[in-house]
Parts: C-alpha cells; sequence; structure tokens
C-alpha cells in the first residue's frame, strides 16, 4: 500500500521529520501516521523498521533501549538532510494531504456501495418474507391470522438482520485489521443505517 500513499523515499524524509518533533518508538511512528491519515492508512511495521534502519546506516538516526523497546531519535546529520530538502518536504505534506483526501473518498464510497446493497437486500427480503406469508395462508384454505402472519414474518425478518449483522461484523473487522476505518466512515455508516431503517419501515407500512 506504501506505494500509492507515498512516493519513491518521500516515507523515508517524512520519518525524519517525525522524528525531528521528538524521539519515538517505531509503534509511535506507525501512530503518528496513522494519526496524520485520519485512520485511512496505517503502514505496517515491514514498512518502517527496514527504512528505519536504513536511516541508522545512514547516520541520519540513532536507536537506544528503553525496556523492552527501542527509541529512534535524530541525529545532526539528520536535521541538516531536512534542512537540504525542507521543499521536497513541504510537497510531500501536499502529497499525504491529497492521499488522505483521496483515500477518505474510496471508503465513503465503499461504504455507499454497501449502503445502497444493504437497502436493496433488506427491502426484497421483506418482501419476500410478506410473499411467503400469503402463499403459507392460501394454502392452508384457512382465513389469514394477521397476528400469526406477523409473528413469523418477525421472526424471520429478526433472522434476516442477525445474519446481516454477523456478516457485516466479520467485514468491518477485516477492514478494521487493515487500518481503513475512520472515524469519518463510522458516521457516515450510522447516517446510512438510519436511512435504511427509514426505508425498511415505510416499505413495511405500505404492504
Amino acid at each position: 500500500m506504501t506505494p500509492a500513499v507515498f512516493s519513491h523515499g518521500s516515507l523515508r524524509l517524512y520519518l525524519l521529520s517525525l522524528l525531528d518533533v521528538s524521539p519515538k518508538h517505531g509503534y509511535d511512528l506507525i501512530q503518528a501516521l496513522s494519526d496524520r491519515f485520519g485512520g485511512t492508512y496505517s503502514p505496517s511495521a515491514g514498512t518502517i523498521y527496514p527504512r528505519l534502519a536504513k536511516l541508522e546506516d545512514e547516520g541520519l538516526v540513532t536507536k537506544t533501549t528503553d525496556g523492552r523497546k527501542t527509541v529512534y531519535q535524530i541525529t545532526d546529520a539528520g536535521r541538516a538532510e531536512l534542512a537540504d530538502r525542507a521543499g521536497e518536504l513541504s510537497d510531500i505534506e501536499n502529497e499525504v494531504t491529497d492521499s488522505v483526501r483521496r483515500l477518505a473518498d474510496e471508503v465513503r464510497a465503499g461504504v455507499n456501495r454497501a449502503m445502497k446493497s444493504l437497502r436493496a437486500d433488506l427491502a426484497s427480503a421483506a418482501r419476500e418474507t410478506k410473499r411467503e406469508a400469503k402463499r403459507t395462508a392460501s394454502a392452508t384454505f384457512a382465513a389469514p391470522d394477521a397476528s400469526s402472519d406477523s409473528r413469523v414474518a418477525a421472526r424471520e425478518a429478526e433472522l434476516i438482520i442477525n445474519e446481516f449483522r454477523q456478516q457485516l461484523r466479520v467485514d468491518f473487522r477485516t477492514q478494521a485489521a487493515r487500518g481503513v476505518i475512520s472515524p469519518e466512515a463510522v458516521a457516515e455508516l450510522r447516517t446510512r443505517l438510519a436511512e435504511a431503517r427509514s426505508d425498511i419501515l415505510v416499505l413495511l407500512a405500505a404492504r
């Protein structure tokens, strides 16, 4: 994922700029990058630590041990490199801003697609439940019992909703593990779910 976010060599310089603010553990750097991208991008340890090792080999950072953790700190040579490449760093900040906007748009688009599909699936399930209730009533040649039909339909709807909830929970846990769930996406999800519920209530009331 890194090439889509940082151009070649940009992440290396950006790590230096983060260490120029204060010494950090490797995890602190990962968290700082995740925060900068609003949770839409979180680099892996396999992305960060090789670059830190390269910066150390070049004498631009040093590391010390703090208990079980390793703390990285920028050197005078590292600060000199930042000063020499200040223009590049400014360009990288612009790239990061563009990447945050693009990744947020991708997350938002994904949520929109998921919610449209959800609304269609729930509406279809509600219609099918109604049709099944009517078929059952016709097959028994008995006068329809609205209360009984409603209870049966409610149980079936609960099964559908529970199945959907479990599937969506798995999907979101998968996306969270990839570090692509942002507060904005959660807020959008809340709004879309409220809209889907309103649409379904209207549909049920019309039947």
